[in-house]
């Protein structure tokens, strides 16, 4: 017997070393042989888990082909709703030169003397903002323009006619000839706020129809340069060359705006860019569809942001409101008692925090109305009562 021993034991060894090799080699090529389905029973007893507050069924569905995951959200069904409604704005224009024997003007001007009127091209976006035609985009994408084109989003190519433009506000209404249109609705914003995402959509180039994504950044800029009334709203969803007059829209595809610029030492999106806010640009749509001209309220004074040297020279104690620098002669201001040294604190109940936003609320009064303005002077407050003048079209820029 104790012979039989080491046979017993190197068959044993040899026994496990092959199991374990074996094992390895499954383990390896094939571990799925070594899984176990859960019984019914304990999938039945397994513990639920727990719901967080405010989240959907709906968002615990998982894909099939990723069963860690949830799905990835998509904007595609906004998209779809507002592309239709955006518009390419295609325009021409001549640029004559003129002959001349200044030895002077033909050294900086060269061999563009004499020759024939060159046929210059612009291109911008538009949106469609009703069913039997009107169409909105900027008033720097049709300035000057001496033909307008659209390309509809369904490939048509239809002339437009120039109906009003504001460079107030880098406004411009066009209109074609076609009903049935797909119009863009407009939203709210009030709603809107820092943080929301948004698409902004247009033919940046030129290459066509494209959508971008970004989140609205800040809301009432001012003080940008791009426009004498500004309260943009500033986003850094990408917009190029091209996106000009294009929709900046919110997540359910509702209009919000009307991109206009970007902030750029490049010439190519940096992801600072600016829109005109759906409430102006549908206030002052109406009016140039009625009129072809925006009518603003006028004061007639000259303001300044008050700054903490002020406040010193003119002893006035806070930093609130807008100093009146001066009074034009004959203006409504003048004519209601505002002087010169006044401290303009508030415009029929809405305070007064700085210049741009002073011209802002001035400008949405209606002419011939009566304007409570709430102003300090010497330390004292008094309310005034001015009769809203009409603003003077401002020349051109050239």
């Amino acid at each position: 017997m104790r012979r039989l021993w080491p046979a017993l034991w190197l068959v044993f060894a040899q026994a496990v070393t092959v199991g374990l090799a074996l094992l390895f080699i499954v383990t390896t090529l094939r571990p799925e042989w070594l899984r176990r389905a859960p019984t019914p029973l304990a999938a039945a007893t397994a513990p639920a888990r727990a719901v967080p507050a405010g989240v959907t069924n709906a968002s615990l569905q998982l894909d099939a082909n990723s069963p860690q995951r949830p799905p990835v959200a998509s904007y595609a069904e906004a998209a779809q709703r507002a592309m239709p409604a955006v518009v390419s704005v295609y325009t021409t224009k001549e640029i004559h030169g003129a002959a001349s024997d200044d030895p002077l003007f033909e050294r900086f001007f060269g061999d563009r003397i004499g020759r024939p009127p060159e046929r210059v091209s612009g291109l911008g976006s538009g949106v469609i903002a009703s069913s039997d035609g009107y169409i909105l985009t900027n008033n720097h994408v049709v300035q000057a323009a001496d033909e307008i084109a659209v390309a509809l989003a369904d490939g048509r190519r239809l002339d437009a006619r120039l109906i009003g433009t504001d460079p107030g506000s880098d406004l411009a209404v066009l209109r074609v000839q076609a009903t049935d249109l797909p119009a863009i609705s407009f939203g709210r914003n009030e709603a809107l706020r820092v943080g929301d995402v948004v698409l902004a959509i247009g033919n940046p180039f030129d290459v066509g129809q494209t959508v971008t994504m970004g989140i609205v950044s800040a809301l009432g800029r001012n003080n940008i340069g791009i426009s004498q009334y500004e309260n943009f709203i500033q986003t850094d969803a990408a917009i190029n060359q091209g996106n000009s007059g294009g929709a900046l829209i919110d997540v359910q595809g509702n209009l919000v705006g009307i991109n206009t610029a970007i902030f750029s030492r490049t010439g190519g999106s940096i992801g600072i860019g600016f829109a005109i806010p759906a409430s102006m640009v549908q206030q002052n749509m109406e009016q140039l569809i009625k009129t072809g001209k925006v009518v603003r309220g006028y004061f007639g004074v000259e303001p300044v942001d008050i700054t903490p040297e002020l406040v010193d020279t003119f002893k006035l104690g806070r930093a609130q409101g807008v100093l009146v620098r001066g009074v034009i002669r004959g203006a409504p201001a003048g004519q209601a008692g505002l002087e010169p040294g006044d401290v303009m604190l508030a415009i029929e109940g809405t305070a007064v925090h700085d210049t741009p936003g002073m011209l802002n609320q001035i400008a949405q009064l209606a002419p011939g109305s009566v304007a409570r303005v709430k102003v300090l002077r010497h330390d004292k407050e008094m309310e005034l009562p001015v009769t809203v003048g009409e603003r003077p079209v401002a020349p051109p820029r050239r």
